[in-house]
């Protein structure tokens, strides 16, 4: 189950966007007792392949898309058949990405079995 797992803060969330989720549960005597969020992942682990260059994740420098290198380009098909192969690397299957200047960016994927 890849899609599940300890979640970070996004734009819904009060904190520092990508800082780890964590609510505080505490017992009877205030000790805290859990806090890490954890639950549906799948946004996020794309989020994290689209913004991360090659070389910056230590247990996958393999992936890694640099989506911000987009602004400087103009040529957005080298970029979606760059998702698709980074996605694909984590097993992810692509079922929908839409790149196209002046356009909204779309994406759709889902993990493999």
């Amino acid at each position: 189950m890849k899609d599940r797992g300890i979640q970070l803060i996004d734009n819904n969330d009060q904190g520092t966007v990508m800082d780890l989720k964590i609510v505080p549960v505490r017992n009877t005597d205030n000790k805290i007792v859990r806090g890490l969020v954890t639950g549906k992942t799948l946004e996020q682990n794309i989020a994290i392949m689209l913004m991360s260059h090659q070389g910056e994740l230590k247990f996958r420098p393999d992936l890694g898309v640099g989506i911000q290198d987009i602004a400087l380009s103009e040529d957005y098909l080298v970029f979606r058949h760059r998702i698709r192969e980074h996605l694909k690397k984590d097993n992810l299957i692509v079922t929908k990405l839409d790149l196209f200047e002046n356009k909204p960016f779309k994406i759709e994927a889902e993990y493999g079995k």
